[in-house]
């Protein structure tokens, strides 16, 4: 079976996101978190849709060939969220957290996940797109969101397994996990390519 070949090998996953450890978990792989600071800036000038995967390759820089042995594979990712073709990150702030919401209110938006996988002898980088669109929301329940799940660590300011995405998307196009930060199907798959070639 695909996911008995997948767990004969040693996985990291270099991400504290506890969405990013969930799906993982919850396609069946063995692994373990190991977590390096990196400063997730990009130069300017890049295209939008290549941000997401530059930032993965170098959260992927931070561990050295020599710290995967033979068996191990290691697994970067970053989400972004474009509005109108500009970067939505991270709130700062609640205030912060309001605007992009509010930004985000009745409009579509595109969600775009760069993933890393790395062994000690190759690099292997591909990204995967979402929209989603936005029913209006009011600005009490913008506010009710934020202060009841405080969205501060997510890309957009909220988490679409949450509350809002419950009663706010109207609908996606594309993959659902992705826009919680993680596209599994495609990871599932690019892994088993990437198992291949080792």
């Amino acid at each position: 079976m695909s996911l008995e070949k997948i767990n004969k090998y040693h996985l990291i996953l270099a991400s504290g996101s506890p969405r990013r450890q969930y799906l993982l978990k919850e396609i069946g792989i063995n692994f373990e978190v190991k977590l390096r600071e990196v400063e997730e800036r990009w130069p300017e000038g890049l295209h939008r849709q290549e941000i997401p995967v530059f930032l993965s390759e170098l959260k992927a820089s931070a561990f050295q060939s020599n710290e995967l042995p033979e068996n191990t594979i290691l697994i970067t990712a970053d989400t972004i969220v474009l509005l109108n073709g500009e970067v939505v990150g991270k709130p700062r702030d609640r205030a912060d957290a309001i605007d992009i919401l509010s930004r985000l209110s009745g409009n579509r938006h595109e969600v775009i996940t760069g993933v890393t996988l790395k062994t000690a002898t190759i690099l292997h980088s591909f990204s995967v797109e979402s929209e989603v669109w936005f029913r209006a929301f009011e600005q009490e329940e913008i506010e009710w969101y934020i202060d009841t799940f405080k969205p501060y660590d997510k890309a957009g300011a909220y988490g679409i397994q949450e509350w809002i995405g419950y009663v706010g998307i109207e609908r996606i196009n594309g993959s659902f996990y992705n826009v919680m930060g993680l596209p599994t199907q495609r990871l599932y798959l690019e892994l088993l390519k990437m198992i291949d070639r080792l």
